[in-house]
């Protein structure tokens, strides 16, 4: 059965209870606005521009690239997040001539595309560097853990030597002397720790566990990044989400207890996180956070390097030996990287548990600073959602971490320079555009139901001279089944003027009442 339209009040109530000026209905055609078009499609993104990388590393983004027939830009954003873990808290940068906000290079990243666009091929590729430097790990530590069990052996022999001449001795004489000092020397030295660059998943526990370890930090890594992040909204993973989080900025503590071991402490939570999604799941994460679901806590906002590039192009049969020198040069960074002494490279250390820091250079910090002013002023703005708002805010850290990193790995010492900033300032630019076109995908859900609503308009099934919420969720029709969704809908349609939300007067309380712009037209394909 059809459920009848609002009805307002009558024109007698109504002109009684509020002013006919304030009611849309008695507004003259000419002074409503002009409703501005619905989202459609993808919104345009920045194109990768291979000149962004230093100078040592784009042959070999270039290489993989074109081989793979994959947009460099899966290449890319895993290889700066992993080289940005690397450096760890090893390395920090102050944004600002004489304050102390400081900021680590530590970063997450997130590379979009559709099933078989090799977002995962691309990602391994460009993680190989680390893969390297672990097996290298590993094959030290089984060398230093083989080396430390016959030490081991050898210093347990030695103590039960000991023991057995200090017995022997002091059954002959229970008055002997027996030398303390040599029963108060360790048995052997502590056991080798592995290093580790990467995790997959865990505990926060075990989490802990290895950041103790590896205090400079870790890389997380996961193929697919929203089945994951949404398993994190669970309560029973509510710690672990925690806990990532506070793993985004690299310098907060983190205490807890372990069975058998007691009180434990990380001095700071330094994590990287890089990974994929298909276009589908993430525009679901995306939704439910902007609804403000367990998601809205600005866990994807961390994902500053979030990349979704264009997919078109004509397909090529590359089969080519891989570039020997691009690919030395590369993996060269890393293991430069994977050494570095910050002090020796010019960095300043104001304690022994802070990590060392740079600064830019004058005519970096004047570039830095122009942008900044720039970007704020825009954050503050109002025309942003808040969800890409909230996104955005995070290239305050962003910006500054790039920029150390492209100097770092371009072998440079000292304050970071022009061009290193430059390129950062470059990535702001790319990257806003691939982050407006994932929010985008998020408000696509409500562009299709204000479309919907728009057509029922059109029909006649909704009287332009108001309605109300109920009214089109009611009758059940195809699409504006579901009450969020008509509420997301409607609030779209009104943000882009195609209807004025009035609250109408009652004998009781305000009613929100939805009236049509007279200018606002059917949507394209509409039947009326």
């Amino acid at each position: 059965m059809k459920a009848p339209p609002f009805e307002p009040a009558s024109p007698a109530e109504r002109a009684a209870l509020a002013p006919a000026i304030g009611d849309p209905r008695t507004w003259p055609a000419a002074s409503w606005p002009d409703p501005q078009p619905l989202p459609e499609g993808l919104a345009p993104v920045a194109p990768f521009d291979h000149a962004m990388l230093p100078d040592r590393l784009r042959p070999w983004v270039q290489d993989v690239s074109e081989r793979m027939q994959c947009p460099p830009d899966f290449v890319a954003v895993p290889m700066v997040a992993a080289l940005g873990n690397l450096i760890g808290r090893r390395c920090a940068i102050r944004p600002q001539a004489f304050s102390d906000w400081q900021e680590l290079p530590n970063l997450w990243g997130c590379i979009v595309g559709r099933p078989g666009m090799m977002k995962s091929p691309a990602m391994m590729a460009a993680l190989a560097p680390v893969v390297r430097l672990e097996a290298r790990a590993l094959e030290e530590w089984t060398a230093a853990q083989g080396q430390w069990r016959a030490e081991s052996e050898i210093a347990k022999a030695r103590a039960e030597a000991r023991k057995g001449e200090a017995t022997k001795a002091l059954r002959k004489n229970p008055d002997a002397l027996v030398d303390v000092a040599s029963f108060l020397t360790p048995e052997a030295d502590e056991a080798p720790i592995l290093r580790r660059y990467t995790v997959a998943s865990a505990t926060v526990e075990a989490l802990a566990e290895k950041l103790i370890e590896n205090p400079r930090g870790l890389l997380v890594v996961r193929d697919e990044l929203p089945g994951w992040l949404a398993g994190l909204d669970r309560e029973d993973a509510a710690e672990l989400r925690a806990f990532l989080m506070t793993g985004w900025n690299g310098k907060d503590g983190w205490t807890f207890d372990r069975i058998g071991r007691g009180h434990r402490r990380v001095p700071a939570v330094c994590l990287g996180v890089v990974g994929g999604a298909q276009p589908g799941p993430l525009g679901e994460y995306l939704r439910a956070a902007m609804r403000g679901g367990a998601s809205d806590d600005g866990m994807l906002a961390r994902f500053g390097l979030l990349v979704w590039p264009e997919a078109g192009g004509k397909w090529k049969n590359i089969d080519r030996i891989p570039d020997g020198p691009a690919k030395q040069a590369a993996f060269t960074v890393f293991d430069e990287l994977d050494a570095l002494d910050a002090l020796a490279r010019g960095a300043t250390q104001e304690s022994e548990d802070a990590p060392p820091f740079l600064r830019f250079d004058p005519e970096a910090l004047e570039a830095f600073t122009d942008w900044r002013c720039s970007f704020e002023a825009g954050l503050r703005s109002g025309d942003l959602f808040p969800a890409l708002e909230s996104h955005l805010a995070k290239y305050r850290k962003l910006v500054p971490a790039l920029a150390l990193v492209f100097h770092l790995a371009d072998g440079h010492g000292g304050p970071v320079g022009f061009p290193s900033t430059l390129r950062a300032l470059h990535w702001a630019v790319y990257l806003e555009s691939h982050a407006r076109r994932c929010y985008g995908v998020a408000q696509a859900g409500e562009a299709d139901t204000a479309r919907r609503i728009l057509e029922r308009i059109a029909k006649g099934d909704l009287p332009r001279e108001g309605f109300g919420t109920r009214d089109v969720w009611r009758p059940g029709w195809s699409g504006l089944a579901d009450q969020k969704q008509v509420a997301a809908g409607l609030d779209l349609l009104a943000e882009l003027g195609h209807l004025e939300a009035w609250q109408e007067p009652t004998r009781t309380k305000p009613r929100t009442l939805y009236i049509v712009n007279p200018k606002s037209a059917p949507p394209a394909g509409a039947r009326h």
